[in-house]
C-alpha cells in the first residue's frame, strides 16, 4: 500500500509541482515531502486550515482506507489543491483495470505505476520482460498521425510499443533481444528515421534513453530521452539523433556554479577566440564539422559548400583558437568551449 501511495505522490508532484505528505488515519507519517516520526490532528472534518503552520490538511480516501494529506501554504487556491488532490487519489487506481494498452504503457513511462501494477499488465498482455529503451520522436504536429501509423509498422511481435506524449512527440519503446540485428539503440534510431522519411517525407529529431533490463525501469529510459531533448534543445545541437549518454558530460556541467564554469571557459580560450566563438558562421562550420565525424567532405556536401571554403575555414578557426579541429583531442576541447559558453549565458 505504501508503495501505491509514494507512486500517486510521485505522479502528482511531477505533474502539478505540489509537494505533499501523506499521514494515516491516526495521524502518523507514511510518504512524501514529511519527515518519519511526524504527526498530525485527526480531529477535523473536510479541509483544515492550520495558521501557525501555514499548512492545509485535507482527508484523502484510497483503496477503501482513509488517510491525511497535508500540502504547504493556505487560502483558497491551498483548499482547490486539496480537493483536487483527494478527488484524484480517490479515482485515480480505480481507473487502472479499464486503461487501454496504450494508456497503461503510457503511465509505465510516466512512473504512474508500480511493480504490482506493472506485473498484472506484464500477464494480461503476455509480456516478456527484456531490455529495452525507449526513443521520443520530435515531429511536427500536421505530420504526427502519419509518423505514429507509421512506426506502429515497426513493432514486434506486439511487444515494442509506440504512444503519444503530446502534440508533437512520440514514445516508441524498443526491445531488444540477443537476435535483434541492430548493434546499438542508436543504429536503430538511424534506421527509423530514415524509414519515416522516406514513407512520410518527415524530418524527425530522434533522443535516445538508456537501454535498461526490464520493463519497470522503463520510466527512467523515458526521463533520459527527455532530458536529451532538453539539452539538444538548450545548446542547439547538430543532427537529428541524438542520445543521453552523449550529454552526460553537460549534465555534470551543469550542475557546477557559474562562477566556476566562467573559469574554466577563461582558461581554455586564446586571446583572440572570443572572434570565432561570435562568428555564427564559422561555430556552424565547425559544429557540423564534428558532427560529421571530422570528414571534411561530408561536411563540405551538407553545407553546400567547396571543399577550399571548408578548408579556409578550419584554418581560420586553429589560427585565432589555437585549435586544430582536424585532430580529434582539438575538436573535444573545441566542443568543450561552444557548451560552456552557452552555460554561462
Amino acid at each position: 500500500m505504501d508503495a501505491d501511495i509514494r507512486v500517486f505522490i510521485n505522479g502528482i508532484t511531477e505533474k502539478t509541482g505540489i509537494e505533499f505528505s501523506v499521514f494515516d488515519a491516526n495521524g502518523n507519517f507514511v510518504a512524501g515531502a514529511g519527515q518519519p516520526g511526524e504527526i498530525v490532528p485527526t480531529d477535523f472534518d473536510g479541509v483544515k486550515m492550520d495558521e501557525s503552520q501555514n499548512k492545509t490538511l485535507f482527508y484523502i480516501k484510497y483503496k477503501s482506507k482513509c488517510f491525511i494529506g497535508r500540502i504547504e501554504g493556505i487560502g483558497e487556491s491551498a483548499k482547490n489543491y486539496a480537493y483536487l488532490i483527494g478527488e484524484l487519489a480517490e479515482n485515480s487506481f480505480f481507473k487502472e483495470s479499464g486503461l487501454s494498452r496504450t494508456d497503461f504503457c503510457k503511465a509505465i513511462l510516466l512512473g504512474e505505476t508500480n511493480y504490482t501494477q506493472i506485473s498484472r499488465y506484464m500477464r494480461k498482455y503476455s509480456m516478456k520482460d527484456m531490455p529495452a529503451f525507449v526513443m521520443v520522436i520530435g515531429v511536427a504536429q500536421s505530420k504526427i498521425n502519419d509518423v505514429k501509423n507509421l512506426l506502429a509498422n515497426f513493432v514486434v511481435d506486439g511487444i515494442d510499443f509506440v504512444v503519444e506524449i503530446d502534440e508533437s512527440q512520440l514514445a516508441f519503446v524498443k526491445f531488444m533481444d540477443d537476435d535483434s540485428e541492430y548493434h546499438s539503440s542508436t543504429e536503430y534510431a538511424e534506421f527509423l528515421k530514415q524509414s519515416v522519411y522516406e514513407e512520410t517525407g518527415s524530418v524527425v529529431r530522434i533522443s535516445i534513453g538508456g537501454t535498461v533490463k526490464t520493463i519497470a525501469d522503463l520510466s527512467t529510459s523515458f526521463s533520459q530521452a527527455m532530458t536529451a531533448v532538453r539539452m539538444a534543445t538548450a545548446i542547439n545541437s547538430k543532427g537529428d539523433i541524438h542520445s543521453f549518454k552523449e550529454y552526460m558530460l553537460i549534465k555534470m556541467l551543469e550542475d557546477l556554479p557559474k562562477y566556476k564554469l566562467n573559469e574554466y571557459l577563461e582558461m581554455l580560450m586564446d586571446t583572440n577566440a572570443s572572434e570565432i566563438f561570435d562568428d555564427e558562421e564559422m561555430v556552424n562550420t565547425a559544429e557540423e564539422f564534428l558532427e560529421n565525424s571530422l570528414n571534411v567532405s561530408e561536411t563540405s556536401r551538407k553545407l553546400y559548400l567547396h571543399r577550399n571554403t571548408l578548408t579556409y575555414r578550419l584554418d581560420k578557426i586553429e589560427k585565432e583558437t589555437g585549435l586544430n579541429i582536424r585532430k580529434f583531442s582539438d575538436a573535444v576541447t573545441f566542443r568543450l568551449i561552444t557548451i560552456l559558453a552557452k552555460l554561462v549565458r
